[in-house]
């Protein structure tokens, strides 16, 4: 009875849906607190920026925040060297693999991987690990206009240890310390020693190196419990409980909304009866409505206090509804826009993190935007150009996006980048191209091969990336219409005939989106049209990876000529790439 309710079988969602062991920790988050070891001549205004975000101005920083967790200091200047604080983060799941946070350092001249790990972020980070999420040699890193990101490992607590306690601080070991010096620095008592081993199991307290995992006391100086790991059941019954309507009893959902901590478990089906209420209506009327795609449209929802955005699919687009639900629930990282959950029916619907500021086309073209600078349209392509290297390199299979433009690059409030709208996506065994396939995608970011043939490779994204950059550079849209006329011209083409002209920058410098004015360096502009034609080659073996372009845009954000990328990427192919080579 339930397989005849929805146009594919039920059996078919559940091949889709498989939980990854690399992926259990994508749903978990937490607070979590790091023991920050005082070095000389360090001071509170300096912990709190670089805890919090080295890019926060100083007028802003929340000192209340650190201090609350701290009854023993009495005041922000009333710190001593060589004690701890503990500072309170946000602990969330990194990449699908392991719990942590990821802060962003804005570097200094002179600094280093190992002043950055060791001094300014007291050990709570290593050098390897900051190699190992930053693409600059530990020999020279830029030293202007550059961030770095500093990974700090934390923990949500383990209910088959114990349900009493829910916070946990992150503490690097320091020479000369063992589990009792520990407990103490700590303010622990001794009866909790077997406890805290079994939170740190095969851990050495006497290394003097590395980090573990203790309890942690909150704002009111108690031990919070670990937090129930009951499903946000909620979230569906607020959407669907108010459907306008006849009531209509024992109707069936397939509602999943992630937990905040703990495993997922199988797909469940519930009864879910349907009452009149006027909510549905607020969520599904046009002042919600924040976007349109091809497949359904996008509405704001606030649900119990989290800011939501929701996609509302027909049933007839189930292939789309599952190609994004499977990406989103195997790949995990920063610039790629977070799934909260999903529910199914009558409609499809994907639940996501609400990005608050809009999408790149809505700030290059809308009328009441203001004009992004420079330095904000250089992040924003790295931004995504990192989210798509990801997809590219980093996992196994490859996924390949289909889809880039710049509707579906949202931008948040600090103008951080969320790539978008998984629907298209294609994977793709490492090595391996990709068969013919239907033509899906956006017209004016399509390259040749798959427009004429379907050739599906990572390389069609790349050209529509480079697609992008022309969008960043010029404002205009991918398709340009004439004024007065029905003719039309691809962006790519009109960047090709400013090249071909007996003075390319002249050509260029008319493309340039006048609402910059003169607040824009030609060269670095220039530099990025480059990059933008090696993007938009017609023949994709000349295309750049995404790899490389990291490493490109990386280099545009910062004013140093003297740079080198390093063994780990094709070298030459960057400097070819800056040089239009």
């Amino acid at each position: 009875m339930l397989i005849k309710l929805f146009p594919f079988p039920l059996l078919l969602i559940l091949a889709f849906f498989p939980i990854p062991a690399e992926s259990r920790c994508s749903i978990r988050s937490c607070t979590a607190l790091a023991s920050y070891y005082l070095w000389p001549n360090s001071n509170l205004t300096f912990i709190a920026r670089v805890m919090q975000s080295s890019l926060v101005p100083a007028s802003t920083i929340n000192f209340d925040s650190i201090l609350a967790y701290n009854p023993q200091v009495p005041s922000k200047d009333s710190l001593d060297a060589g004690v701890r604080l503990n500072v309170p983060f946000p602990c969330q799941c990194i990449n699908g693999t392991f719990l942590g946070h990821v802060f962003d350092y804005s570097v200094i001249p002179r600094d280093t991987y190992q002043k950055i790990a060791q001094d300014y972020y007291s050990n709570l980070t290593t050098v390897d690990w900051l190699q190992r999420f930053n693409s600059f040699p530990a020999t020279n890193i830029p030293d202007t206009g550059t961030t770095i990101r500093v990974v700090v490992n934390c923990s949500c607590g383990d209910a088959t240890i114990s349900k009493d306690y829910g916070l946990f601080v992150t503490y690097p070991l320091r020479p000369g310390e063992n589990l009792s010096s520990v407990l103490t620095q700590a303010n622990l008592s001794s009866d909790l020693s077997d406890l805290v081993q079994r939170y740190n199991p095969g851990v050495n307290f006497s290394s003097g190196a590395g980090l573990v995992y203790i309890p942690g006391r909150d704002e009111n100086n108690k031990f919070p419990p670990l937090k129930s790991r009951n499903f946000r059941w909620s979230y569906c019954w607020d959407i669907y409980s108010s459907h306008t309507g006849i009531a209509v009893a024992g109707s069936w959902s397939i509602c999943w909304i992630f937990p905040e901590e703990g495993k997922r478990s199988n797909i469940v089906i519930r009864s879910i009866p349907r009452f009149i209420s006027s909510n549905w209506k607020c969520f599904w009327n046009m002042a919600n409505k924040i976007g349109e795609g091809g497949f359904g449209a996008v509405y704001y929802a606030n649900l119990r206090g989290e800011e939501a955005a929701i996609k509302k699919m027909d049933m007839e687009a189930s292939k789309e509804f599952l190609a994004e639900l499977k990406v989103l629930t195997h790949v995990h990282h920063l610039n790629l826009v977070r799934l909260i959950g999903y529910c199914v029916e009558g409609s499809l619907f994907l639940v996501y993190e609400y990005v608050e500021n809009g999408n790149l086309s809505q700030h290059l073209r809308g009328s009441n935007r203001e004009p992004l600078p420079w330095s904000n349209r250089v992040q924003i392509a790295l931004d995504s150009a990192r989210g798509l290297e990801y997809i590219h390199e980093h996992t196994v299979p490859v996924y390949i996006h289909r889809d880039i433009k710049s509707a579906n690059i949202l931008i948040d409030k600090k103008f951080r980048v969320k790539v978008a709208d998984f629907g298209l996506t294609k994977l793709t065994e490492v090595g391996n191209a990709s068969l013919p396939t239907r033509l899906v995608g956006t017209f004016g970011y399509m390259p040749p091969e798959y427009a004429q043939y379907g050739d599906v490779s990572p390389k069609i994204d790349v050209f529509a990336f480079g697609v992008v950059l022309y969008e960043l550079i010029s404002a205009k849209e991918a398709i340009v219409k004439a004024n007065g006329s029905v003719e039309s011209k691809g962006l790519v083409a009109m960047f090709e005939e400013a090249f071909d002209e007996p003075d390319p920058k002249e050509g260029i410098s008319k493309l340039i989106d006048p609402r910059l004015g003169d607040s824009y360096p030609f060269d670095t502009v220039f530099k990025m049209v480059q990059l933008a034609k090696a993007c938009t080659q017609e023949n994709p073996q000349l295309r750049p990876s995404m790899r490389t372009i990291v490493v490109a845009l990386m280099t545009l954000s910062s004013t140093t000529e003297d740079w080198d990328v390093g063994s780990f990427y094709d070298k030459q192919a960057v400097v070819n790439l800056m040089s239009g080579r």
